[in-house]
């Protein structure tokens, strides 16, 4: 079974692998069933580590005010918002959009700042901050450049999708991206729950990988 998996990512990337001027994203979309995603409990809200990375790391956001946390962002180039830019940029049209670009974190107390501002337009959108916590905050910001978060995005839609590469990385390193958000959401939904796996680059169709 592991072989025909490699068979399906190696056939992907022959076929559509440099067709766009730009690196295209390794992408999955994971259907369930006998999951009740009305059900609160049951909706998805996960960030996974990937083991391999996600071939070109994620543009990184920072809310925050506390000096570490912002010396740690700025020392791993990423983007920081204080909190007295957080309303003015929830007045910004193009602003908010670009917000879409970005993984973000949150210092704990700028939390609800966000979500007071923001979280009526990041939280359909899946891009709501995850709280930035722990001793080393350095160290959380370069995790989340190898993390993807997996969202529900709507009540009644038993599907997922997240990236699980890129198109310039090794067929093994993506092979073992894939098995690690499918052992995430099979912890997180039942295992055997999984009915389907399609495979896609960012523009090509999608293929059958389980």
């Amino acid at each position: 079974m592991e072989d025909a998996k490699i068979d399906i990512i190696k056939n992907l990337l022959d076929t559509y692998k440099g067709k766009r001027k730009f690196v295209q994203s390794v992408e999955i979309a994971v259907n369930f069933k006998g999951v009740d995603f009305t059900k609160q409990d049951n909706r998805l809200n996960l960030s996974v580590s990937l083991p391999n990375g996600r071939g070109k790391a994620a543009k990184v956001l920072v809310y925050a005010d506390k000096k570490e946390i912002v010396d740690a962002a700025n020392a791993t180039g990423s983007k920081v918002i204080g909190a007295k830019d957080i309303e003015p940029v929830s007045k910004d049209k193009e602003k908010m959009k670009e917000l879409l670009n970005y993984v973000s974190l949150a210092e704990p107390a700028l939390m609800s700042t966000v979500a007071r501002y923001l979280g009526a337009y990041l939280g359909p959108k899946g891009r709501m901050p995850k709280p930035l916590v722990g001793s080393d905050p350095k160290s959380v910001i370069t995790n989340i450049t190898r993390s993807v978060s997996i969202t529900t995005r709507g009540k009644f839609l038993p599907t997922v999708h997240c990236i699980v590469g890129s198109e310039t990385m090794d067929i093994k390193g993506i092979s073992e991206n894939i098995t690690a958000v499918l052992e995430a959401l099979n912890k997180a939904v039942g295992t055997g729950n999984i009915k389907s796996v399609y495979l896609k680059l960012s523009m090509s169709p999608p293929v059958k990988f389980i």
